[in-house]
Formats: C-alpha cells, structure tokens, sequence
C-alpha cells in the first residue's frame, strides 16, 4: 500500500481508463483495497460504482473529449498515478484489415494514452513523483488476425520506453503490463470457448491455466507503489510462461 499524498490530506489519486470491465475493473477494485482513491474514465458506466471510486463518461477516442476530461480532472485534484488499460482489438487478417480500423484502434491504444500523459505530467514534475503503468499486450511479439492490434500495442511499449527516459529524472517511473490470455469478455468475444483455437492456446500456456484478470491488476498494483522507484522502462509479461515458451518453439 503506497502512503504518498499530493495533498497531504486524502488518499493518493489513480486515474485508471477502461476501469468498467475486464481487466480494467480487476485493477480498481485492486488499487481500491490498496487504499488509492481511483477515478474511472470510461464510456461505459461500471455496473455499481464502488466505495472510493469515480466515474467520468469520457468517449476516449475522441481527443477532444479526452483533453477536456483530463483538464477538469488536473483541475480538480493532483493526480500522479495513470494506468492506462482502455483500448480495443478489431482483428482481421492484413487482407481485410482497414483504414477505419486503423484509425480507431490508434486513436484509443496510442492516442490516448499520450494525451492524458501530456495532461498529467506538469504536475508530476511539479511533485518530482509519478507512476505510470501502460497495459500493452502479448500480441505486440506478433499474432495472427492482429495487424492493427499489435502495431498499436507494440507502438505502447515504444511510447512506455521513451517515456521512461525522458521523465525518469523527474521521479517518474512509466513500465508497461503485456497480458497474456487472460479471462475477461474481450477474450471470450475474439476467442470463443470451445473453438479450436482457443483450445489450442489453452493448451500452451505453461502454468496450465488462463489467467484472471486479478493476475494482471496484481502487477499493476505493484509498479504503482512507491517502492517501486527503480523500475522503469520495462515489459513485465503476465502471461502464465508464454513468453518465455517461445524459445521451445524453435
């Protein structure tokens, strides 16, 4: 539990995007029994807002609606933790991918996360503190269907260790989470239950298991606190062994 406060008078602020589902609410209610106070830009509303938790309809695609959202926010209160989770898939193979898919995955997984960066770092410099945890994806390493997805994932991690550079003099560590498959809809929706292949991943993955999306906020939880000063730049893979079971595929 991390005990840094901007204010000195209430519990630290995380602001989390894509916090009303999957792995994104995984991570709320996570930072929640941290002791954060957390704020959900999403837009979709979560099915019941939690003890500590505030919601804020935002249409993150829309760089306009973003920008305005995060001035009101930095506005508001200090904030020098983000998580950014939100973002979408749209698979197809490269013949059928499109320019409109391009265009909308960009803005949410790249787009996104730059401009709430952008509206939050004045005042982690201001503080000499920040936590920013990217969620990026497996699929950055390269997957089938996924032409769009993985460039925009693997563009994350580019941004993550850029960032990582330019700020890290100023006490702010940015990393970023590569999930593996992990339980949630999204999965469910892009690898139906029972089809071959998501069977077959079933079957690959080391630890015998899929994982939870508590997996993924568990790691999250662990870059945002204090203590973790001395880790930037970095990848951490939750992904049950996949990653490093690459090397028996050779």
């Amino acid at each position: 539990m991390s005990t840094f406060d901007a204010k000195g008078s209430s519990p630290p602020a995380v602001l989390v995007t894509g916090g009303s589902a999957g792995i994104g609410r995984a991570v709320i209610e996570r930072l929640l029994q941290e002791g954060y106070e957390v704020i959900n830009f999403d837009v979709s509303a979560p099915a019941q807002c939690l003890p500590g938790e505030t919601h804020v309809c935002v249409d993150l695609a829309n760089a306009a609606d973003t920008r305005q959202a995060a001035a009101a926010l930095v506005a508001e209160r200090d904030v020098l933790r983000l998580v950014n989770n939100a973002g979408t898939v749209r698979p197809a193979l490269l013949e059928h991918a499109s320019t409109e898919d391009l265009a909308f995955v960009m803005a949410l997984n790249i787009q996104t996360p730059m401009l709430l960066m952008q509206a939050l770092l004045p005042t982690m410099r201001r503080h000499r503190f920040g936590r920013v945890v990217n969620i990026s994806s497996r699929a950055a390493l390269g997957k089938t269907e996924r032409t769009v997805y993985a460039a925009s994932k693997a563009g994350l991690l580019g941004m993550t260790r850029t960032w990582a550079l330019e700020m890290g003099g100023d006490g702010i560590t940015v990393n970023a989470i590569g999930p593996g498959p992990i339980a949630t809809e999204l999965f469910e929706r892009v690898n139906p239950p029972g089809a071959p292949q998501t069977e077959r991943i079933r079957a690959s993955i080391p630890v015998g298991r899929m994982g939870t999306p508590a997996d993924v906020a568990h790691g999250v939880a662990s870059l945002l606190d204090d203590r973790a000063g001395f880790i930037t730049g970095q990848v951490l893979y939750v992904c049950g062994g996949m990653t490093v079971g690459l090397g028996n595929a050779a």
